[in-house]
């Protein structure tokens, strides 16, 4: 027995002597740590996902112009409705003056100027105006709903030039309401709340409550960038000592300077920390949920800034200058806390020992500024790559940071401090430390060493930095969704450029705000990463195509659902006014030169056109395959060859140098699409025929192509990157266009045209059905999402478009590498992995059916975990799959459209069921990290 011990200590101990040869880390960056190395909980610093927004107020001189604005915005309505969609179909005006374009432009500019104008907005708030404009966007509301009515009617009669023209007067129409009642009287309720519902509120505490309320705006729409902790910042600069001794005052008789006392903080920022400096007093608030639902941070934050009596107290003063600034974050370095929340500071630890010890480090000393109660708030999107490296450094100096900050933003305004130390000033010691950085960044600061002024910074490509501008002032954000509520206008950083080629030193850019030297240009300094000055100039303003209208997430919990919801009526906006039915079932189609031009038509008929590429990149090119598919099969028996195809590939590797012979249609979600946008391009520098198939109006493509086909309205804005109701649209637009072919090429008779449409024009309600039916597919999702490891999707003929569709949104919302098959040839891959399996077979021909129903019990023979997509009343997968998940009976193109809604909702409810599994992992990762 001694002797087996013996020996199974022998073979026992070199493996455990090369197990307790490995280290063991926790919440570290995989690529920091040593070889031989295992990890618990790894960081990815990677993944960049916050977001940052903040304002700093301009110091106007100039006077505000009393006017009745209820009154004003009420007469050019009167002007604008006198000419509605009946003037234009009786002959009375034309479709180019439908609502009066000029009174309209003039009402959307009014309300524009109102809701930037914190002067009107106070006094507007003041008496019966509020009660006014509900009443004036009720009526506006109504009036839009009717017409939209009377278009639907008549939109078939209706030429698509002149089409086109009413629905952008139309929606021209819609974003001016919703300005009104949204952004101007919603944001003034808003208002009013923050502030406590105070009837004393003054005009000063006013016109900060409203900046406040902006700023949490900006984060409730930036929190789909990441949202387990946020902080909001406000620094208010009163410019001398006096003016703020009058500040402390009110604070004393108001009983509340003991209170004010316990809340002034030398340390890192922390929640409710109020910093006081010479002339200047900043607010902090911070929160940290490691889980939760999009909007409740800023309900936290919103809430605090309510019942904070010292913030109130304050806020009656006016001070000379304003900064505000708020982050929302993502961790990807540093424990979920609120001692990680941003804006950090640049406070350090003393040192156990040494002269150090005992320091004020309340009070520092700058050469350059002297000696003060100085502070450096700084907010980071994306990492610092040598932060570890940094921090080293700084300790060696002995600036130590506490245990609980472990974010690498921390890092800045210590290295900002580094060289303030040196006797620089502020926008060089920035600069400075910029260029000791490592990664890709953005970066914001603001600090009382020179109040009035925000710095930003970018480098690299993983973030962004959108400036707007306004009259009264500067705000800026990662996104562009973060600052139009305030204005369309903005100038966006470049961080990728570099001012010598090849030279990385010139790569980035600063910018610094003034407040009291704007508006525009004239309060904007820019440089390079190397100080070099970089000259701005009205071509590179931008304008903004979205509005809060298209960026509204309403109750619903994600954009994902809420706009997969709205899929049934983009798909059927992309058919209002395209066709009509004419006597004897004939379709008559309202695709004119706008869409197909005639050079295009004719080349066609003379059998000049003799190929047709459909290209796209990602969802588009999906989408380009069912358009291909629908080509080739309604086009059967013409000497045109139809071949759906990636952007890339046409440009890399399909392009001749006369292509006249060519019609290339590009599916594109935005118009932007850089990989498309370039092969059309050069496939018309080679005279191929072009059309687009596109979301937006005025979208760079449609500079490129000979004719448009909008789908949906044309401004069809998501949020999520999963794009789901341009998909549905697009193959909706490519099979219209098909059917016009065919009819303008006699491979189709009447009948059959007629047959197809009205298949398609059943769409949109039977989406609404499949939508209805959501909670079994919630279920099935549930159930099955987190029991494989490996998944897979799989259709055979129409339905193969389905599968590679639902592969691309399972992929991006469950991250996960995910394969996409034809039916028959998964029993000869990889059913060795025991994989989920989304079969799509719904709409399948009956022969097909039956090959599907014996495939699908191979794969559960195989311990494979099946969901089936199916015709209603198909029930013989009911005893071989997990799950069936009925749609609709419908034939193709529709069952493509039904396959992929029901897999898209799949998805969705998958990842749902994925994230709250990884929650309670989060909370304790949050929880280990505080211990350690």
């Amino acid at each position: 027995m001694q002797a087996t011990e013996r020996n199974c200590m022998k073979k026992l101990y070199p493996w455990l002597r090369n197990a307790l040869s490995w280290n063991i880390f926790i919440g570290r960056d995989p690529g920091r740590v040593p070889a031989r190395s295992i990890v618990v909980f790894a960081c990815r610093p990677d993944l960049l996902c916050c977001g940052l927004a903040g304002i700093l107020v301009i110091k106007s001189s100039k006077p505000s112009i009393s006017r009745d604005d209820a009154a004003l915005l009420s007469d050019l309505w009167h002007t604008l409705s006198s000419r509605p969609l009946k003037a234009v179909l009786s002959g009375a005006c034309a479709a180019q003056d439908y609502l009066d374009p000029a009174a309209l432009a003039q009402l959307e500019g009014e309300i524009f100027a109102l809701k930037q104008n914190p002067d009107r907005l106070w006094k507007l708030m003041r008496g019966s105006a509020p009660d006014v404009l509900g009443d004036l966007c009720a009526a506006m509301s109504t009036f839009v709903q009717q017409e939209e009515g009377r278009l639907e009617k008549k939109a078939a009669s209706i030429s698509t030039h002149d089409l086109e023209a009413l629905t952008r007067s139309l929606i021209a129409l819609k974003d001016a309401v919703w300005a009104l009642q949204k952004d101007v009287l919603e944001n003034c309720a808003r208002i009013r709340e923050l502030a406590g519902d105070r009837a004393d509120t003054g005009e000063s505490a006013f016109k900060k409550y409203l900046r406040f309320n902006r700023l949490l705006n900006s984060l409730d729409r930036l929190e789909v960038r990441g949202r387990d902790s946020c902080g909001l910042q406000a620094a208010f600069g009163f410019g001398t000592a006096a003016r703020l001794q009058a500040v402390m005052e009110s604070i004393a008789e108001a009983g509340l300077h003991e209170k004010f006392s316990e809340r002034c903080t030398d340390g890192d920022t922390r929640d409710l920390g109020i910093t006081l400096g010479s002339d200047s007093i900043i607010f902090t608030y911070k929160t940290a949920r490691p889980t939760g639902d999009l909007g409740d941070n800023t309900r936290s934050i919103r809430q605090a800034i309510r019942s904070d009596t010292l913030l109130g107290c304050v806020m009656e003063h006016a001070p000379a200058c304003e900064m505000y600034l708020a982050h929302t974050r993502w961790a990807s370095v540093g424990a979920i806390n609120e001692a990680n929340c941003h804006p950090v500071n640049a406070y350090s630890l003393a040192p156990e020992s040494g002269a150090d010890a005992t320091a004020d480090r309340s009070r520092k000393h700058y050469p350059f500024y002297g000696s003060g109660a100085w502070t450096i708030s700084v907010a980071l999107n994306g990492d610092i790559d040598n932060y570890p490296e940094l921090k080293q450094q700084y300790a060696q100096q002995g600036r130590l940071i506490d245990s609980r900050v472990t974010t690498d933003t921390k890092i800045i305004p210590m290295a900002i401090e580094h060289y303030l130390l040196e006797g620089h000033d502020l926008q060089e010691a920035f600069r400075k430390a910029l260029c000791d950085f490592e990664g890709s960044h953005a970066i914001a600061m603001q600090s009382n060493l020179e109040p009035g002024r925000v710095f930003l910074a970018q480098r690299g490509s993983g973030q962004s930095i959108y400036i707007g501008l306004s009259d009264n002032q500067y705000i800026f954000s990662s996104e562009i969704y973060g600052l139009v509520e305030e204005t369309p206008l903005f100038i966006k950083m470049d961080g990728e450029k570099e001012r010598l080629p090849g030279d990385s030193r010139t790569r980035g850019q600063v910018f610094v705000l003034r407040g009291d030297a704007g508006p525009g240009l004239k309060g904007i300094e820019a440089m390079y990463y190397d100080g070099f000055p970089l000259a701005l100039g009205q071509q590179d303003f931008q304008h903004a195509e979205i509005t809060t209208r298209d960026i509204e997430r309403g109750d619903h919990k994600h954009f994902f659902i809420k706009e997969i919801s709205e899929a049934p009526l983009s798909v059927h906006k992309t058919m209002r006014g395209r066709y009509r039915i004419a006597a004897r079932k004939e379709v008559v189609f309202n695709l004119d030169d706008a869409v197909v031009p005639g050079r295009i038509r004719d080349a066609l008929v003379s059998g000049a056109i003799t190929r047709i590429y459909v290209v796209g990149q990602g969802t588009a090119a999906i989408a380009g395959a069912a358009t291909a598919e629908a080509l080739a099969v309604y086009m059967r028996g013409t000497p045109v060859s139809v071949r759906a195809i990636k952007a890339t590939d046409l440009s890399g590797f399909c392009l001749e140098e006369d292509m006249s012979g060519c019609l290339v249609i590009a599916i594109t979600q935005s118009g932007t699409t850089t990989d498309t946008n370039r092969a059309v391009s050069m496939a018309r520098e080679r005279g191929a025929h072009l059309i687009a198939i596109v979301n937006r109006r005025q979208s760079d493509i449609t500079t490129k192509v000979d004719g448009v086909f909008y789908t949906s309205d044309g401004r069809d804005i998501e949020m999520s990157v999963a794009s789901t109701k341009a998909f549905y649209s697009q193959i909706t637009a490519g099979y219209i266009l098909a059917l016009f072919m065919a009819q303008l090429l006699n491979t189709l008779s009447k009948e059959a045209v007629h047959r197809e449409i009205m298949l398609l024009e059943q769409a949109p309600a039977l989406m609404r059905r499949v939508l209805d039916a959501q909670a079994g597919i919630r279920e099935s999702a549930r159930s099955l999402a987190c029991t494989k490891k490996y998944w897979a999707v799989v259709g055979s003929g129409a339905n193969k478009v389905a599968s590679d569709e639902i592969r691309i949104k399972l992929s991006e919302l469950c991250y996960k590498t995910i394969s996409s098959d034809v039916i028959e040839d998964k029993k000869h891959i990889d059913l060795s992995s025991e994989p989920l399996i989304l079969v799509c077979a719904a709409g399948s021909p009956a022969v097909v059916q039956e090959d599907i129903v014996k495939d699908v019990a191979i794969f559960h023979a195989h311990a494979s975990s099946v969901v089936v997509i199916a015709d209603e009343g198909e029930k013989r997968f009911k005893n071989i799959a997990r799950s069936v998940m009925h749609v609709p009976a419908a034939g193709f193109p529709v069952s493509v459209i039904l396959n992929t809604l029901a897999g898209h909702l799949w998805g969705y409810y998958a990842a749902c069921s994925l994230d709250e599994q990884a929650a309670r992992f989060k909370i304790f990762r949050a929880q280990l990290s505080e211990r350690m």
